[in-house]
């Protein structure tokens, strides 16, 4: 989305905002960007100042992303304002009845951009009509990301022909099960790519691991032998991950016993199946890939063995697998050149 709106308004200056560090971290020095912030906390205060001093000729808020009052300082201010890929459910609080404050938000937006026709359905029933279905912008994103994907000789030197498992986004939940797993496949390669990446953190996952085969990306320069002889590889940075699953044959992507899975399309656009915890039920792609038989769910350890030894075992299944996860990315692409379209021809003057 950045990309094209940069081709379309080159003239005009970007400004992204983060709340959380891991995504502030990644993109701080984007080129696509004239400025990234973190997003001060939403009182009318912060809205108002902030909004003042940026003066924004049109703001996009990406999913879930609904903060009051910036919201209602953009609309005082008679500023466009789009929400895009956004997903909504009954569960959330829109469609509940305390939230009153939450469905006044809706009513400030200029055009949502949704997923799926359950989202319009939802949105229609309490009076927005608003509403395109354009799909979600990360499908083009990871697309583009596999065509022209980063190459990292020293991933392929560790993987050294060998099959390759790749764990991203990880939390202790997931590793305690990963550790298991890595104990009972030395025949594959591991790679896990950790959501904190602290030194406790690092630390402490690396001490879970088989101690003789398993190094620290930070300390591959260490090695006394050559990194193809160890089996398992934490990464302990920010930004690698996206790029190291054109090198995988397995993913697991963590978070799926804690809030949420991560991102599962990163992994899918390379031809992977996916594998994750049980708490998805918010993620359409999610859904959809399980059902398709390209993503599988477990609920412990049992259940993760099970799922892996399957496609471990059968070269055929995972391939299979694998296929119908990138296709399913591929047919999913063109939610960003919907959106600009749209906002190219509501704007034709900023052009």
């Amino acid at each position: 989305m950045l990309e094209k709106m940069r081709l379309l308004y080159p003239e005009h200056q970007i400004v992204v905002t983060f709340f959380s560090p891991s995504g502030y971290e990644i993109r701080k020095d984007s080129p696509l960007a004239d400025a990234v912030y973190y997003l001060p906390l939403d009182t009318a205060g912060n809205a108002s100042d902030f909004i003042s001093k940026i003066k924004p000729v049109m703001a996009v808020f990406t999913k879930y992303e609904y903060w009051y009052h910036y919201f209602n300082e953009l609309h005082k201010q008679h500023v466009p304002l789009y929400v895009i890929s956004g997903i909504f459910n009954t569960d959330q609080a829109f469609f509940k009845w305390y939230g009153s404050i939450h469905r006044q938000m809706l009513k400030m937006v200029t055009w949502f951009f949704v997923q799926d026709i359950n989202s319009k359905h939802l949105l229609h029933d309490r009076g927005i009509t608003n509403v395109t279905i354009s799909g979600d912008t990360r499908f083009d994103r990871v697309w583009a990301n596999a065509l022209q994907p980063k190459h990292l000789p020293e991933i392929n030197e560790f993987k050294s022909g060998q099959k390759l498992f790749i764990a991203g986004s990880t939390w202790p939940a997931d590793e305690t099960l990963l550790a298991k797993l890595i104990k009972e496949h030395t025949d594959w390669k591991f790679i896990i790519a950790p959501h904190e990446v602290s030194d406790q953190s690092i630390n402490g996952l690396v001490g879970s691991l088989p101690q003789n085969s398993t190094i620290r990306y930070s300390k591959i320069d260490e090695l006394t032998s050559h990194i193809s002889y160890q089996n398992v590889l934490v990464i302990d940075n920010i930004g690698m991950l996206s790029s190291l699953y054109q090198y995988a044959d397995i993913a697991y992507i963590g978070g799926g016993f804690g809030a949420g899975i991560h991102n599962t399309l990163e992994a899918a656009a390379f031809g992977i199946p996916v594998i994750f915890g049980p708490k998805y039920d918010k993620f359409k792609e999610a859904k959809d890939l399980i059902e398709l038989k390209a993503a599988f769910s477990i609920k412990n350890d049992k259940e993760l063995k099970a799922a892996s030894g399957n496609l471990m075992a059968d070269e055929g299944l995972c391939k299979s697998a694998g296929n119908k996860a990138k296709a399913y990315v591929k047919k999913n692409t063109g939610a960003t050149q919907a959106i600009v379209d749209y906002i190219k021809d509501k704007h034709p003057q900023e052009g």
